[in-house]
């Protein structure tokens, strides 16, 4: 503007060249512009109008994910020879054109009684099932400690039980619990989902891999489950703690109009809970997890840890399920042992397993000699003797028993025995101790333990009756 008011002043391009601080050649070209539209103006050529190819294929290979800054090299090769500055907004335009038609979208109509979509989201160490009916919209959202197929199984028919019925399809993210294979981007669900699905009677269906869109209705629970109840809540003592508020949550979220259908989930749901196909009589039996080879200590190993199991399965294998953090193990369809889930590196073993209780190992004793034969024969009070003198360290022991045994011959075996009980109690494992306790005989006191009725016998008297303490009426 400051050049053109300057010509007009002046008339001259050199003369308002001065004045503006420019040259005349500068002005020349403002004022041959000035006259021309914007339509008329022809466009400047970029230096990236020669990749415009390259950039839009890389756009589309990658999703529009790829960054000018990996882009880069291969349009340095391609012979650029811009700013990376320049690069970016080429990329950027790309990304935005690629973005407007990429996908249509188009709302989504649910059916009555068709779809539940599935998903399991995830915040600290709590895990978080989330599944919505979608015409309904009833959300339906349960804490665990893990995503395994039994926990997502479990859940889901309590789900079931929760809404009332089974809807035609369930449609679930790639999880790998309930995934067998992909062949040809085809999902092969496993063979515990397929049993399940088979028994409720509904269709398995699965997403597409790496496209939350298509599950966008059950990723939006997933996120408001998080930000409305687990955030708030600061965490909860205990998984049944955190389902109770999850129980809770629900009831009230469901209670309320949902925006998007401008009706109250649960009136809805009272609606089509007559279209929803009527639950099993039966519930399924737990679906089996793992199987495991029973090894010679009658035990399997599940998450690092070992459970114990009957003796007439060792060598065969076993179906291993896990239900409210207990581990069921199965073999040809019968429950042979069930275990509370214990931690890595621990054991979990019940005694019936084994046909008796733990305890320590015992060293038995052998006796070889002909003076250890003799003092072994004298019954147990000779072996806890013998084991007991062992461990206070006696020096000789081996001759002492020889001249124990022989003492058997002198007082006979039953003094004998009574005098090791004695030693034994007195903590005595000498020879000499014994035959010193021998000859005392029976005047010794016999020892009773703590607090033991001490039974005293007292001579007989005669005994008066009350009647002979009355006095008598006065007269």
């Amino acid at each position: 503007m400051d050049i053109l008011s300057a010509y007009n002043e002046l008339g001259s391009f050199r003369a308002a060249a001065a004045l503006c601080g420019t040259t005349h050649k500068t002005v020349r070209r403002v004022i041959e512009r000035r006259n021309v539209t914007p339509a008329d103006r022809p466009s400047r050529p970029k230096s990236t109008d020669a990749l415009a190819d390259l950039i839009a294929e890389r756009v589309r290979a990658t999703d529009g994910r790829i960054s000018a800054k990996r882009l880069m090299p291969a349009c340095r090769a391609a012979g650029y020879s811009g700013s990376p500055r320049h690069l970016r907004r080429a990329v950027a335009e790309a990304k935005a054109s690629w973005r407007h038609r990429r996908r249509v979208y188009r709302p989504w109509a649910p059916v009555p009684g068709e779809h539940l979509a599935i998903d399991w989201g995830q915040e600290g160490k709590l895990h978080v099932f989330c599944a919505v009916l979608a015409w309904s919209r009833v959300r339906f959202v349960r804490f665990a400690e893990r995503e395994d197929q039994a926990t997502t199984l479990a859940l889901l028919a309590e789900c079931f039980e929760t809404i009332g019925g089974v809807p035609a399809v369930v449609l679930a993210d790639r999880m790998g619990c309930l995934k067998g294979g992909v062949v040809a981007n085809v999902v092969v669900p496993a063979p515990g989902y397929v049993a399940f699905a088979a028994h409720y009677g509904f269709r398995p269906d699965f997403c597409e891999a790496a496209d939350p869109e298509s599950k966008g209705i059950v990723e939006n629970l997933v996120g408001y489950a998080k930000s409305d109840l687990v955030i708030p809540a600061g965490g909860w003592p205990s998984i049944e703690a955190a389902n109770e508020s999850a129980r809770n949550w629900c009831t009230e979220v469901n209670g309320r109009i949902h925006s998007e259908i401008a009706a109250v989930p649960d009136v809805r749901l009272a609606a089509e809970r007559s279209v929803l196909r009527p639950l099993p009589s039966l519930r399924p039996a737990v679906a089996p997890v793992a199987v495991r080879k029973v090894d010679r200590l009658r035990t399997i190993r599940y998450g690092c840890a070992r459970y114990s199991v009957p003796g007439d399965l060792i060598g065969r294998g076993v179906e291993l399920a896990v239900s409210a953090g207990e581990l069921v193990i199965s073999s040809a369809g019968r429950e042979v042992a069930r275990h509370r889930i214990v931690g890595p590196g621990e054991l979990s073993l019940l005694d019936h397993h084994y046909g008796r209780a733990a305890h320590e190992p015992v060293r038995a004793i052998r006796p070889r000699s002909d003076a250890e034969i003799a003092f072994c024969s004298l019954g147990p009070v000779a072996e806890a003797f013998l084991r007991a003198a062992a461990a206070s360290g006696t020096p000789r022991l081996g001759q002492g028993l020889a001249a124990i045994a022989d003492l058997g011959r002198a007082h006979g075996t039953e003094a004998l025995v009574a005098a090791l009980e004695r030693a034994l109690a007195f903590r005595r494992y000498g020879a000499a101790d014994v035959r010193s306790i021998l000859a005392a005989g029976t005047g010794t006191p016999v020892i009773r333990a703590a607090g033991e009725r001490l039974a005293i016998e007292l001579p007989s008297v005669p005994v008066r009756p009350l009647s002979a303490y009355a006095i008598e009426s006065a007269r």
